[in-house]
């Protein structure tokens, strides 16, 4: 079998080294030009990838944890012992803790790009910034292509974040792109008053669109964490069980549900008739694969536990 390289993009964590790698160097580039160019919008994006770096980190240290988990990676058994029911959870936490962590840095520039502003702006060197806008564009969008498509086929909630933190990352640079731009043009010009409010005025406009954005993962991540029952997975469930429980003569049932991050956690619970409860613990077996069958998407993100009982107290 082929070894996967180190950026390998059919693999969720090939995906996230490159993405890493990426976020690094223009987290570097941020911090040096928003110093040598003196602008609080090139410091903020500098900032911004920063926290990106450290949240992808962290993303890639729970899809190790989960694949390590669920699939054939190594797991020390201390670990499978203190996480006997998997590290799906943490997927959620992490997505709100990012979203959340965006939305407080670009709060925090917004009060501070509205002070500049009535401070009377800032000087900026346009040449470097000019450079580091262009460039990192170019990044952003290289990015966001590449990890779009890998996402086609791998499908992880972590990676869609991860893009949408690019989409993000290069909409600020086309903003200060063009904002620079414009002030190049309005050097020399009566209008060239104007020029220490760009930087500033750039900046609240990057943070008023940005605050939004991540309002719906967090949303997401918030109602996955306090196990708020998908609609359309307690739907599924319900019209396959009541069809089973009919078909085979059962007298009610009970079915729980929930969504974890990439988990679905499905509990159901089957009354029988006492003059049919006892039957061969294989044919219960048989039973459990037929509904299991037609519930559907099998693997190791589904967590099933199917109970037959007698007494209805037991499904409650």
């Amino acid at each position: 079998m082929k070894r996967p390289t180190l950026y390998d993009l059919t693999d969720e964590q090939g995906v996230f080294r490159l993405s890493i790698s990426m976020t690094i160097l223009v987290a570097v580039m941020g911090v040096v030009m928003g110093i040598i160019s003196g602008s609080a919008s090139i410091m903020f994006d500098g900032v911004y990838s920063m926290l990106d770096t450290v949240m992808s980190l962290l993303a890639l240290f729970v899809v190790k944890l989960i694949q390590a988990d669920t699939g054939s990676g190594y797991l020390s058994e201390r670990l499978r012992k203190r996480f006997s029911m998997g590290f799906w959870h943490l997927e959620p936490i992490v997505l709100g803790l990012n979203g959340t962590l965006l939305v407080a840095v670009a709060l925090y520039a917004l009060v501070n790009a509205l002070a500049s502003i009535f401070e009377g702006g800032t000087e900026l060197h346009m040449g470097a910034a000019i450079a580091y806008a262009a460039v990192t564009l170019v990044i952003c969008g290289a990015m966001v292509r590449v990890a779009s498509v890998a996402n086609r086929q791998i499908g992880s909630a972590l990676i869609a974040l991860d893009i949408k933190g690019w989409i993000i990352a290069g909409s600020i640079s086309g903003t200060l792109l063009l904002a620079f731009g414009v002030a190049l043009l309005l050097q020399g010009t009566s209008a060239g008053w104007l020029i220490p409010f760009v930087d500033p005025a750039a900046l609240v406009i990057v943070c008023l669109a940005i605050i939004p954005m991540p309002i719906g993962t967090i949303r997401a991540a918030l109602a996955d964490v306090l196990l708020v029952t998908p609609v359309d997975l307690q739907t599924h469930v319900l019209k396959v069980t009541t069809e089973f429980v009919q078909r085979h003569g059962f007298s009610d049932f009970r079915a729980y549900v929930a969504r974890t991050g990439r988990s679905r956690e499905i509990s159901i619970f089957i009354v029988a008739p006492e003059d049919r409860a006892t039957r061969p613990l294989l044919e219960w077996d048989l039973l459990r694969d037929e509904l299991g069958d037609a519930i559907g998407d099998k693997g190791p993100d589904r967590w099933l536990t199917i109970t037959f009982t007698s007494d209805l107290r037991w499904a409650e």
